[in-house]
């Protein structure tokens, strides 16, 4: 982080990180949604330094509900510990909502964070591993013991960072993303099925489905646990009919820029083909 950050804090608990922000000379909005720590969190940094409370301001609120208006100024950086059970939504939600992110830091639980740095083909790799790649490149940054937390929790935690695209491969409209983390849903949605068969409703048909595949040098063969973010992507560009605005330059992200159409792919339709053999697989 340095002095010119806007720094998001999602967490901030007792502020030992707030203080460590402000420190660096970072302005910090802390959001928390536990109203006896929100209270306190401006007097302990005010007993630790009265010059650096000047550049705190903390939200009372649920972070899946934090929307730009909220805030006075709009983040470029992103730290937070997050709850099992919040960690993936609040992640993309922040995400789609403050574009001005260029920076994430987050403390998970272990396996969430194996989650959201699992590469395509690995055991974990599904669903939040393919969503949060969408926004830039992902990489894990360690392991926390469970010792330095008080009171001491019973799994390990695992930090993650993501360093958003400066210029996205693709369209980052609210339309086209919703449209390709369908497909991501839908291609996870039964890891056990070839690509061929878990596309057909969506296509229409399994011969759509496998010519629409093909065209985005896909084999039909393959299953969606191998399928990478680019390949949902191009998925869903040759399939015909979906506008492709000019990639984004972050931050401008609010500019509307002519859209351009995909041109179709046509290919030859390709004999229905039977489900094959079936491997366990951890269900996400």
């Amino acid at each position: 982080m340095h002095r010119h950050d806007s720094v998001l804090e999602v967490g901030p608990g007792l502020g030992s990180l707030t203080l460590a922000l402000l420190d660096r000379g970072a302005r910090v909005t802390a959001v928390e949604i536990d109203p006896v720590l929100a209270r306190q969190l401006p007097k302990t940094i005010a007993e630790h330094s009265h010059s650096e409370i000047n550049r705190l301001t903390v939200l009372n609120q649920d972070i899946l509900t934090l929307k730009q208006s909220d805030l006075i100024e709009q983040p470029t950086a992103l730290v937070a510990n997050l709850p099992y059970n919040v960690a993936v939504p609040a992640l993309l939600h922040l995400l789609a909502e403050f574009p001005t992110i260029r920076t994430v830091m987050v403390m998970v639980q272990a396996e969430v964070a194996e989650r959201l740095a699992a590469e395509p083909g690995g055991k974990d790799y599904g669903v939040p591993s393919a969503k949060i790649r969408f926004f830039g490149n992902v990489r894990r940054y360690g392991m926390v013991s469970p010792t330095v937390f008080w009171p001491i929790p019973r799994v390990y935690s695992g930090l993650v960072r993501l360093d958003r695209h400066e210029v996205s491969p693709w369209p980052t409209d609210s339309d086209f993303r919703e449209q390709v983390f369908n497909l991501i849903d839908i291609g996870f949605a039964q890891r056990r099925k070839t690509s061929r068969n878990a596309f057909a409703e969506w296509a229409g048909s399994g011969n759509e489905s496998a010519s629409r595949l093909l065209a985005a040098s896909i084999d039909p063969s393959r299953r969606g646990e191998t399928l990478s973010i680019a390949d949902f992507v191009r998925l869903l560009q040759r399939s015909g009919g979906v506008e492709q605005p000019a990639p984004i330059r972050a931050p401008q992200v609010q500019q509307v820029l002519e859209p351009q159409v995909q041109q179709v792919h046509h290919v030859i339709e390709q004999p229905e083909q039977s489900e094959h053999e079936a491997h366990d697989v951890r269900v996400m």
